[in-house]
C-alpha cells in the first residue's frame, strides 16, 4: 500500500496541474488506490480562443510521489 495519504496525494496533483495549465480551477473528482499506486480523476478548463472547454485528466502518482503517467482529453 501506499504509504502517502489521499489528501496529499491530491494536493500534490492540484498544485502540480495549476502550475502545468496556468489555471486555478482543478476539479477533482475521484482518487483511488490502483497496483500501489494512486491515480487522480478530474477535469480542469482549456482555453480555446475565447471558448472555454473541460478537459478530464487522469494523473498516476507512486508509492513514493512521483508522477508515473498523465493522460488528458476533452470532454
Amino acid at each position: 500500500m501506499p504509504s502517502l495519504s489521499k489528501e496529499y496525494v491530491s494536493e500534490m496533483v492540484v498544485e502540480y496541474l495549476k502550475k502545468k495549465k496556468s489555471t486555478e480551477k482543478i476539479d477533482v473528482a475521484m482518487i483511488e488506490q490502483e497496483n500501489d499506486c494512486w491515480v487522480i480523476r478530474g477535469t480542469s478548463p482549456i482555453e480555446f480562443g475565447e471558448t472555454h472547454w473541460p478537459e478530464k485528466f487522469v494523473v498516476v502518482i507512486d508509492s513514493k510521489g512521483n508522477l508515473k503517467s498523465e493522460e488528458y482529453a476533452l470532454l
